[in-house]
């Protein structure tokens, strides 16, 4: 693994890590980013530079944000900003859960050589790589998963 590459030895460096990966996915001009999690309750998807950054990456052509989560209840409490960027990019941004219960690991990836896995959440382990052959793998495995998935985490939520 290249030194230059962040580690993930606690919860700062993990958020660091997802900063650093969105923007090597920007800087390799990713079309695809696919972020996977249980809940996305400690990704820093709320911080302005993350939603500005974000939003210069969609401004471009053919980009799209793949969410793909168990479970999205947190996210309106732990990331309200980002919720209402969301409503703003509803068409560059897809959202879904798998059919079936499951566990999705922690994972960020672009369509080239980029993932981020978090591998203990306890212990807040994780690796960086860019490394395409492993990339490549988890993409498979995520795109199997999103076969069997519906979309979720609505825009706007319909009520009486």
């Amino acid at each position: 693994m290249n030194d230059s590459l962040p580690t993930i030895t606690s919860r700062a460096e993990f958020a660091a890590a997802i900063r650093w990966g969105f923007a090597h996915a920007d800087a390799q001009a990713a079309r695809r980013i696919v972020c996977v999690d249980p809940d996305f309750a400690d990704w820093p998807l709320d911080e302005p530079a993350l939603l500005d950054a974000l939003t210069a990456w969609l401004k471009r052509p053919q980009r799209k944000l793949v969410l793909l989560a168990a479970d999205y209840d947190e996210v309106p409490r732990r990331h309200p900003r980002f919720v209402a960027w969301r409503a703003s990019w509803a068409h560059a941004v897809d959202a879904f859960s798998p059919a079936e219960r499951i566990e999705p690991p922690t994972l960020l990836l672009d369509d080239g050589d980029l993932s981020v896995q978090l591998v203990d959440r306890t212990h807040w382990r994780g690796r960086v790589e860019t490394d395409r052959r492993s990339a490549r793998l988890w993409r498979d495995e995520v795109d199997a998963v999103l076969q069997r998935c519906e979309p979720a985490f609505p825009v706007y939520r319909l009520g009486l």
